[in-house]
């Protein structure tokens, strides 16, 4: 009999809304047994030796660089990123990998404190089984970023993939199964937003991460922290792009229109909020707008094609709404700012100037292809129209003057700031985010610290003298 569950995981192709594949959501006992499992594969997995575990995360990154065309076609078809750009991501997820193969062990080796007498070190332990909820817009870089410093670690992880990424998210279970990873170790959940509660609530889970909206982080936040575990946040994002200076502008525009449009600008550090000094704002403008009107709506997986969907029609129709609003509300519209008039969840490439607090695009997080340009007399004005926002995740400063640069970065309230370049991500990088963006941080050393019993061992001679204990 075929299964009567219903279930919000299913491939939907947005170029075409064809919709591929559909599976049931796992309730009740079915996820209970998958948690049972991946608690009973931590006892194991955790005693192997470390170089063991870093062996079969190496084992994943290759098998990932093995399948990238396969792995690349997917996410194509999953959620529209453009066919060059999902190649990228399989080769920026393998990079993460061997990174945590190579580092990893040396990163979690006992840290020797300066005592005055007898030893004193910290040792790195796993905490258990983890959850982790993905979004979509990433779909293998931001599973293994969270997945491969804990696996080496000695943690568990579940991971709780988007509904529409479920093909992505299959895809990366099989890899680890087969590059070694015991029954347990690396579980993909499909379950419904309902039951990620009662995950978070099991004695068995002893920490959750999540990717993605501020609605869904504050759920598992408040969760976790009803049950006493840790959590991990990366939300939304609103990155500053701020130019000082119109020198070498054509590279500045080009880095703008890069940091805005990759991924079709459905991403958390996508350059949004693009704020330019007076004397230079207006070839700015015109140059965002020159470069934005070249870009050409089509097949994502047509190697010619530069303007792929959006991940969704909703996604679509709620950019759209928002781009609406913000003119509705008096902000002028330099280009684009409509549905594309073709099949598909495509919305125009859209340059908006004039925006003021009240607006919708002031506030809230445009995710896709719009940018927000602002004009400012001085690098003093900059800062405050930059610091003057509810995220803190990423952003950029252009100038000629390196150290110009460096000074106005500095006084920038997000996670992350790079001079010179929109914002990125390297796996030796930390990456995070501060207010409505989230807490905590990915990638590099610290990467590893966040699900982690860092437990004191102090050792003393049978003969040393008795101190004060306090509290």
């Amino acid at each position: 009999m075929a299964d009567q569950r219903t279930s919000s995981f299913a491939t939907v192709n947005p170029f075409t809304g064809e919709t591929l594949a559909e599976f049931p959501a796992l309730e009740g006992a079915e996820v209970d047994a998958r948690l049972d499992t991946a608690g009973e594969a931590f006892g194991a997995w955790r005693r192997r030796p470390i170089t063991e575990r870093a062996a079969v995360v190496g084992r994943a990154a290759g098998l990932m660089r093995e399948r990238k065309e396969q792995l690349a076609q997917t996410i194509t078809m999953e959620m529209g990123k453009l066919i060059a750009e999902a190649r990228g991501e399989v080769d920026l997820a393998a990079s993460i990998l061997e990174y945590y193969a190579e580092k990893g062990p040396d990163f979690a080796a006992p840290e020797q404190l300066d005592v005055d007498e007898g030893e004193a070190y910290l040792v790195d332990e796993p905490l258990g089984v983890l959850l982790g909820v993905m979004p979509w817009n990433f779909p293998l870089y931001q599973v293994v970023r969270f997945a491969g410093p804990n696996l080496v670690l000695g943690n568990t992880v579940l991971v709780k993939h988007a509904g529409i990424c479920a093909q992505s998210a299959l895809a990366l279970e099989t890899l680890f199964r087969e590059a070694g990873a015991p029954e347990g170790v690396y579980t993909n959940l499909f379950v419904s937003h309902e039951e990620i509660e009662r995950i978070i609530d099991s004695p068995v889970v002893r920490g959750a991460s999540l990717t993605g909206s501020e609605g869904a982080g504050a759920q598992v936040a408040e969760r976790a922290g009803r049950n006493m575990k840790p959590s991990l946040l990366e939300l939304g994002g609103s990155d500053v792009f701020i130019v000082l200076d119109g020198e070498n502008l054509e590279r500045t525009v080009g880095a703008a229109v890069a940091g805005r449009m990759a991924n079709t600008g459905q991403s958390c550090v996508a350059s949004k909020r693009f704020i330019v000094l007076d004397e230079v704002y207006d070839d700015f403008v015109a140059g965002m707008r020159t470069a934005f009107e070249k870009l050409r709506p089509g097949d994502p997986a047509d190697e010619s094609t530069t303007l792929g969907p959006l991940s969704s029609e909703k996604a679509a129709a709620d950019l759209a709404d928002q781009i609406r609003e913000t003119v509705e509300q008096g902000a002028e519209l330099v280009t684009g700012g409509h549905r594309i008039d073709r099949p598909g969840a495509f919305v125009e490439p859209t340059v908006l100037t004039g925006v003021k607090p009240g607006m919708r695009a002031y506030a809230e997080e445009l995710f896709g292809p719009a940018a927000v340009i602002y004009r400012v007399a001085d690098e003093d004005e900059a800062v405050v129209l930059a610091n003057d926002s509810q995220y803190g995740l990423g952003g950029s400063v252009f100038c000629a003057d390196v150290e110009r640069g460096r000074r106005v970065a500095e006084r920038v309230e997000t996670g992350m700031v790079w001079v010179n370049h929109p914002t990125s991500t390297q796996p030796d990088l930390p990456f995070g985010g501060i207010k409505r963006s989230g807490y905590g941080r990915e990638l590099s050393q610290l990467g590893m610290r966040e699900f982690v019993n860092r437990k004191l061992v102090r050792v003393l001679p049978p003969d040393a003298e008795l101190r004060g204990i306090a509290g």
